[in-house]
């Protein structure tokens, strides 16, 4: 199917943009209509059970409809970094993270390029692309979006960034981030359900929310996890990230121009136990390093 009409006037994402992609328009995220990719290689930095031992396929889109001031990608999500692919080279670079033995195909940032990832999915599989497909988000999505995903995606991995619209109007311009990423997970764990793991513990189905921690925000933080918690109990993963890392482009926000402390870390984590979370991933260690964030060098596109 040519998916190809919904970025005539594009309403992909919150922002409804509503502008001719197909003819060059950009909106919010930056993006025409042709796929921009900026790196397609094994990725071991996911949680355990996406990456494993073999790794994460990951493909990392350019362009982003929320555009955090933080951004640990920024170079791809606001600097639009990455080179022009056709879908079919999209379907084939599916298949070359196979042959590398991927434990799954990694699509992050995806949301711009739903219609052209749908065409390439569809033809990967029809030359045999049989791993699963992970759906790697903000969590700034529409239902309409998601729906259209159903039955083509194997594990979401969005983020829950924000519950309280100041902090998600100062840092993504985007008072309504809770209102939809609330909507999307919902929907994500309709189309999904429980998870599956193989053997090894390597994920097969499943949902898994992300939360970063923002320096100072930990009463935030509490929050979303207390209501991830009491909505979906164990029917999802929650992983509670530490690795929030002050690049340049925040020298604007003081306030967030740090890493956040250990004792900040051990009180959220220490909350989520304390409610009874038992599904979930933490980090250890030193993840707030620039050494983690891959390399956007169009390695493997």
């Amino acid at each position: 199917m040519d998916y190809k009409y919904l970025l005539k006037n594009c309403t992909l994402c919150p922002r409804n943009c509503n502008v001719d992609r197909t003819q060059g328009k950009v909106g919010y995220c930056g993006a025409t209509d042709e796929l921009v990719v900026a790196r397609a290689a094994l990725h071991m930095w996911e949680e355990p059970c996406i990456s494993g031992e073999k790794g994460s396929g990951t493909v990392f889109f350019s362009g982003c409809s929320v555009g955090c001031v933080y951004c640990q990608n920024y170079s791809i999500a606001r600097g639009l970094s990455g080179k022009n692919i056709t879908i079919e080279r999209l379907s084939d670079i599916f298949l070359e993270l196979q042959d590398k033995n991927a434990n799954n195909i990694n699509l992050v940032t995806p949301t711009h390029y739903v219609p052209q990832t749908l065409e390439a999915i569809t033809i990967a599989k029809e030359k045999g692309l049989n791993i699963p497909i992970v759906y790697n988000t903000s969590g700034y999505e529409k239902v309409e979006t998601l729906k259209l995903l159903d039955g083509f995606i194997d594990i979401y991995l969005p983020d829950l960034k924000y519950k309280d619209e100041n902090i998600a109007g100062r840092y993504s311009n985007a008072k309504d981030y809770f209102k939809y990423a609330s909507k999307a997970i919902e929907e994500m764990v309709r189309q999904i359900g429980s998870p599956i793991f193989d053997e090894y513990g390597i994920m097969k189905k499943g949902v898994i929310v992300r939360h970063l921690i923002l320096p100072g925000f930990i009463e935030d933080s509490k929050n979303i996890i207390k209501y991830l918690y009491k909505t979906y109990g164990s029917s999802i993963y929650i992983s509670i990230m530490n690795q929030y890392t002050p690049l340049p482009h925040v020298n604007k926000y003081p306030e967030i121009n740090r890493k956040i402390e250990d004792k900040e870390y051990d009180e959220v984590v220490n909350y989520a136990i304390g409610l009874g979370v038992e599904n979930g991933f933490i980090q250890e260690g030193e993840t707030a390093l620039e050494s983690f964030i891959p390399p956007f060098n169009n390695e493997g596109v």
